[in-house]
């Protein structure tokens, strides 16, 4: 039996003896190495390399042995290989070298060569050499590197915990950001850095989050070593294992403490007044609508107070501003404190403050408060050795009694102090909704009327005026009237009374007496032939004016076509005219322009001898509040037969209105007045049905007897 031992010894001898197969079993295995392997001569040239070696280089056998492949490198690594070679030469040395290969020209490769020397049998010099490619290794060694720099010098605090929560490693700004060192935060759990100003829930939450999501961001306020509270922008991630398992935890913070404090600075200077350090107008805003939702709430009534100080401009003009700024400082203290708790004093500028009233059940409950709000303005204030008296004037309006938003309690509180500062200082007033509601829906009408004069609601309606005895139509008198897009057609009555003594009276009455004069125009064309005129009223206040005569010569200007003479003004005899001579004047002057006058609704003022003996006008018109009961009114009866013979006396014409009916006729012309319009005779009209009226009417005949 032949034992192990000589198995092996005959297998050596066999591979020993064939030389062949062991020049390829070198072959094979020189060619399978993973490492490039070379072979150089003393002149550096190769003389073998193996197949690892061509595929690094991208070359043929044929292209790279007999070269020392200098050319294929740049000059500074070329020289680099040449000058390790020459040394592994000379010294017979091994050399382990690192050094940069650029390939192609484009790639380049980290290699570890070791090279070395050998000598034939003949004493030739040879480098053999294994080149070992660590580009991927030194890639991951720089990357280890500046990961590393990165958490030792990173702007943020950074915290490595293991799965379970304990603190592995922190960096430098955490230990800065702490004070605590990294011995002393290594192994502890993170928790021993709470403020305590969070709840549990707070911290029950971040590890919801992260279990969840696998991250958490947010801000947080932790407590440094030294017991400092400070803020921090904090986000944690966690870091999975191959297996999808938490390995670890990161957390990176950012300490945003100064910017918190600043934070903090600008919203204070954002809410509250820089001198007084009183709520400002943007706070008081947000309080007032916040005491209103819980007023309402608990139906409560709160007060918006408005102060302004009296005589502060005196002090600022006397003693300087600086002196004001003071005066101003102790006020607001007296003021405050004066207030109860859960009250605002705000400063909304100068010398103006508003409080805010809470929790009172009467109206009554703010009057104690009121009262120290004065006397805490009024007490003497000593500023630089200088004694100053000042007031206050207060307004207050009260809610839910004054039902609006918060912008118009504080208008209504402002408007109030007015009254409080016109009615003698230092007293407070509290507003008027009735007054207010009243003034509100006259504003509303006057911008109502205003805009129907801007869009050309109104028109003019014409009733006829006619001789009864002679059966003839003298003319019409133009009414006003207001084609309300919503009332529809609307009566002088309800919108004339709003404008009176008010400018836009002026410009309609201008408007009247055009549309007038344009309707004239028209009609003339037509054909109609109106023996007298269209009679137009006018307001007092026009009449006075001091340019009235050339307005009203503007106005007949832009009509050249229609004589002055068929435009008729009527004064009403219950105006209240200032300056009855200046009137007086005007008449006359327009009168030269051709005009004529009538006095209006006469019997019913207080001056009417002296408006008749005074102001010019051709013609007086009875007011039909007389001529509607004088057939069943002895008085009224005797007030129309006065006025046509004081007309008469005064030889003026005279003509009725209100005549409604046939026996008013009668009456009027059997005491000698044979001018009337009313009902009975013809309603007022629209312009397009003058015409067809005027040849159509016929006077009763028992008015021609």
């Amino acid at each position: 039996m032949v034992s192990e031992q000589d198995q092996n010894t005959t297998a050596l001898e066999q591979f020993e003896v064939n030389s062949h197969d062991i020049e390829m079993y070198l072959d094979v295995v020189f060619n399978n190495h993973d490492d490039p392997i070379f072979v150089k001569d003393d002149e550096c040239r190769l003389l073998l390399v193996n197949d690892a070696f061509c595929q690094v280089f991208n070359l043929t056998r044929h292209e790279i042995i007999g070269k020392t492949l200098a050319e294929t490198v740049p000059p500074s690594e070329r020289d680099h290989f040449l000058a390790i070679d020459r040394l592994v030469l000379d010294k017979g040395e091994a050399i382990l070298s690192e050094e940069t290969l650029t390939i192609n020209g484009s790639e380049t490769r980290v290699i570890l060569t070791r090279k070395n020397r050998f000598i034939d049998g003949k004493g030739n010099y040879f480098i053999v050499g294994v080149i070992n490619d660590i580009t991927k290794r030194k890639l991951a060694e720089e990357e280890l590197k500046l990961a590393a720099s990165v958490f030792t010098h990173a702007g943020e605090g950074i915290m490595i915990t293991d799965a379970k929560g304990s603190i592995i490693n922190v960096n430098n700004t955490f230990v800065t950001s702490t004070g605590y060192s990294a011995v002393e935060a290594i192994g502890q759990k993170p928790n021993f850095l709470q403020s305590g100003i969070h709840p549990a829930e707070f911290y029950t939450e971040i590890l919801q989050v992260l279990q969840s999501k696998g991250a958490w961001s947010g801000e947080i306020w932790n407590s440094r070593k030294n017991g400092e509270i400070y803020a921090e922008m904090l986000n944690i991630s966690s870091v999975k294992d191959v297996n999808g398992k938490i390995s670890n935890y990161v957390a990176l913070f950012t300490d945003i403490t100064p910017m918190k404090e600043h934070q903090s600075q600008l919203e204070h200077i954002a809410h509250y007044d820089v001198l007084t350090n009183l709520p400002n107008r943007v706070l008081l805003a947000d309080r007032l609508s916040q005491s209103m939702l819980q007023c309402s709430r608990n139906m409560q009534t709160l007060a918006v107070v408005f102060l302004d100080l009296d005589g502060f401009k005196l002090v600022n003009d006397e003693h300087g501003h600086d002196v004001g700024d003071e005066l101003l400082v102790e006020i607001s203290i007296r003021m405050k404190a004066a207030l109860r708790e859960g009250d605002t004093l705000a400063r909304i500028g100068g010398d103006e403050f508003v409080a805010v009233l809470t929790n009172l059940t009467r109206v009554e409950d703010c009057e104690p408060i009121l009262d120290r709000l004065l006397l805490a303005a009024s007490e003497p204030v000593t500023v630089s050795n200088v004694v100053l008296n000042v007031s206050t004037s207060i307004g207050v309006t009260l809610y839910p009694q004054d039902s609006v938003d918060a912008d118009q309690l504080m208008r209504h509180a402002d408007q109030a102090m007015y009254v409080a500062k016109e009615s003698g200082k230092n007293r407070y007033h509290l507003f008027d909704t009735a007054q207010d509601d009243a003034v509100k829906i006259q504003q509303e009408s006057l911008e109502a009327i205003r805009s129907a004069l801007d869009n050309q609601q109104f028109v003019l309606y014409y009733q006829p005026k006619v001789n009864m005895k002679t059966g003839k139509v003298i003319g019409v008198e133009a009414l006003i009237r207001w084609q309300h897009p919503c009332r529809g057609l609307l009566n002088p009555f309800d919108f004339l009374p709003i404008i009176e003594n008010n400018p836009m009276s002026i410009e309609l009455g201008e408007w009247v007496i055009d549309t007038a004069l344009t309707q004239i125009s028209q009609w003339q064309k037509m054909g109609l032939d109106l023996p007298v005129s269209i009679s137009v009223n006018i307001a007092a206040v026009q009449l006075q004016q001091p340019d009235f005569t050339q307005r009203l010569t503007t106005l007949l200007a832009a009509h050249p076509n229609v004589k002055p003479c068929y435009l008729e003004l009527e004064v009403l005899e219950t105006s209240a005219l200032d300056d009855v001579n200046h009137v007086s004047t005007t008449m006359l002057e327009c009168i030269a322009l051709g005009v004529s006058f009538a006095l209006d609704d006469f019997g019913t003022g207080y001056s009417s001898l002296t408006y008749l003996r005074r102001l010019p006008a051709n013609l007086i018109k009875i007011d039909q509040s007389f001529v509607r009961d004088m057939l069943i009114d002895t008085d009224d009866f005797a007030i129309v037969e006065g006025v046509i013979a004081l007309a008469k006396s005064f030889k003026r014409e005279v003509i009725a209105e209100g005549v409604e009916t046939i026996e008013h006729g009668k009456a009027l012309l059997q005491l000698g007045c044979n001018l009337a319009q009313g009902y009975g005779i013809a309603k007022p009209m629209p312009a397009h049905d003058v015409p067809a009226w005027v040849n159509n009417w016929r006077p009763d005949a028992s008015w021609q007897l």
